[in-house]
């Protein structure tokens, strides 16, 4: 019932926005209550098949790996983080409040989408003052590195270039049309944590006491640069393309041939996206123990640019996370390895699961060819095996350990 409320309400929003806004830019086959219709269809279909099943984790068997998580402090701080959370809480009305507070195991968590069509919950910044948006701002910049907030704003910004580029679409597109969630109560001791959820970005970050699980998230955009109009410039993912390609070119022809599972790439491959939380994907490519020991730093450097979008601290305690397990950590290929090439590309461990895919036109079919991923369509997602997305192993642990706060 709950579920239904929320897409019945942002149905009504968003059918007053696209009557106000009119009809050039939607399909002349179908009027606006038409599209509503169809976007909160889709959006409980998706939330239906997605949320079928219980969460049990991306898994390699359909079986979690036991112990690869554990309760523990990592010497870093996230009181910055809660304090910024209480500073955006109190900035809310009532209302909002309402509309973006959660328990902490609410299935909440797993409702995200990178597609825009999806109807969201939560306070977006479209809907809010400017200070509500400072507040907003100030929570996504305790809890990210620099780095990761400007990646952040940019995707924002090419959503409104994606707008600009559909003959001025904001009803769909728009920098402002990202929502928060708070799950929990900003805490030191008892676990909570927040969402960020928009065309393009997921941003899960869990916290328990000073430890911060922050996954699944998504990074991505189309365009990938804005070569006009109000944010002309802007670029993004350009390092996470170079370098990888860099790192299956770092390969020697017999570990290339481990590695490229396909030279050909044409379509869209990411298998850990939206709703995809109980994904079995085996291990393929090369594996860690195959590479020389500066291959091996290579790899990590490149799992590092997707983890360093996190503060500084918490990053680096994942990162020796993941450096634990490099010898049990594979990376695959899809796709020829030119300059000019798309590519698939896939990081796999026990404790991280990075995807890079370029992908086929969706926002802009009108300006390319449908059929073929270009580099103008990019989408990576992060996430954490064996049952720790949303930081659901230590929940999981800590109500074992405290079962009253269940």
């Amino acid at each position: 019932m709950k579920v239904q409320i929320r897409i019945v309400i942002g149905v009504f929003a968003l059918f007053i926005a696209i009557v106000g806004f009119g009809l050039k830019s939607f399909s002349q086959q179908q009027s606006p209550a038409e599209r509503v219709k169809q976007f909160a269809q889709r959006s409980l279909d998706a939330e239906k098949a997605g949320l079928a099943q219980p969460f049990k984790g991306v898994t390699t068997d359909g079986n979690v790996v036991p112990n690869l998580f554990a309760i523990k402090s990592t010497g870093v701080s996230t009181a910055p983080v809660r304090k910024a959370a209480d500073t955006f809480l109190a900035a809310l009305t009532p209302e909002q409040k309402t509309k973006t507070l959660f328990t902490v195991n609410d299935d909440e968590w797993r409702k995200w989408m990178n597609q825009h069509f999806y109807v969201r919950q939560g306070t977006g910044f479209i809907d809010m003052t400017d200070a509500q948006k400072q507040a907003a701002l100030g929570l996504m910049r305790a809890a990210l590195s620099a780095k990761g907030l400007k990646l952040s704003e940019d995707i924002m910004k090419l959503n409104h270039t994606l707008g600009e580029l559909n003959n001025d679409n904001f009803i769909e597109y728009g920098e402002g049309r990202y929502y928060f969630t708070v799950m929990g109560k900003p805490s030191d001791k008892q676990p909570w944590g927040w969402q960020l959820d928009g065309h393009h970005l997921i941003i899960n970050y869990f916290v328990l006491g000073d430890q911060v699980v922050m996954t699944p998230t998504f990074w991505g955009s189309e365009p990938i640069i804005a070569h006009a109009g109000k944010y002309k410039g802007v670029s993004i993912l350009q390092e996470e393309q170079n370098n990888g390609l860099a790192m299956i070119n770092a390969l020697t022809e017999d570990q290339r041939k481990k590695a490229i599972l396909s030279s050909s790439k044409t379509s869209n491959l990411n298998l850990g996206e939206a709703y995809k939380d109980n994904v079995v994907l085996d291990y393929k490519g090369i594996r860690g123990s195959e590479l020389t020991a500066k291959q091996k730093e290579q790899l990590l450097g490149l799992a590092g640019l997707y983890i360093s979008n996190m503060d500084a601290g918490h990053a680096k305690v994942k990162m020796s996370e993941i450096r634990q397990h490099l010898d049990s950590t594979w990376f695959s290929w899809v796709g020829e390895t030119a300059k000019d090439s798309v590519f698939y590309y896939r990081i796999h461990s026990p404790v991280i699961l990075i995807e890079f895919d370029h992908q086929t036109p969706a926002g802009l079919r009108h300006l390319s060819d449908p059929r073929k991923p270009n580099h103008e369509h990019i989408h990576t997602v992060v996430r954490t095996p064996n049952g720790n997305d949303y930081g659901k192993d230590l929940l999981r642990q800590h109500y074992q350990q405290h079962p009253h706060t269940k």
